[in-house]
């Protein structure tokens, strides 16, 4: 009849501890930190950009591509149409600016200040047509268009599909 310790697979030598049961330390400080950062992100994650940064968070953009344009839709409320600077930089959509905020509550005695700066940078390659780029902001939001070369326009073109 055979037992429990009969059921265990056996690594060479004898040892109760085979391979397939066994962690690596490099594996089990890798897991380790996984977790920890997990738990960071977690916990900072309910504390907004105040904590966490802007750089990663804020503003969130959207990006399409069409084949005459390219279109680079923001949303930035709170934030004021003279607080926005758009820029083509070598070759870069810039979108930077300023959200600025202050709450005052006499009755509890408390002002809380908010001020952050953001900047989002989106790679455009080269043929745009730079002369054609429009920006548009309507409540909160911030969409700008730009318009492809016509040498890049001439570029594209359609594969058709073969149903097989």
């Amino acid at each position: 009849m055979l037992g429990m310790r009969d059921l265990a697979p056996r690594a060479r030598g004898g040892s109760r501890n085979p391979p397939a049961f066994r962690q690596e330390p490099a594996s089990l400080f890798a897991g380790l930190r996984q977790e920890m950062d997990r738990l960071f992100d977690e916990t900072l994650r309910g504390f907004g950009p105040a904590m966490t940064g802007f750089a990663g968070i804020w503003p969130s953009v959207e990006v399409t591509e069409g084949e005459k344009e390219i279109r680079a839709t923001f949303e930035v409320p709170g934030v004021g149409e003279k607080d926005i600077e758009v820029l083509l930089d070598d070759g870069e959509l810039v979108v930077r600016g300023e959200k600025r905020s202050e709450t005052e509550d006499k009755a509890r005695r408390f002002t809380e200040r908010f001020y952050g700066r953001f900047e989002r940078r989106i790679p455009l390659g080269e043929e745009v047509d730079e002369n054609g780029i429009r920006a548009e902001f309507r409540n909160g939001v911030l969409t700008v268009t730009i318009p492809r070369s016509e040498r890049a326009v001439q570029r594209t073109r359609r594969i058709p599909l073969n149903a097989g």
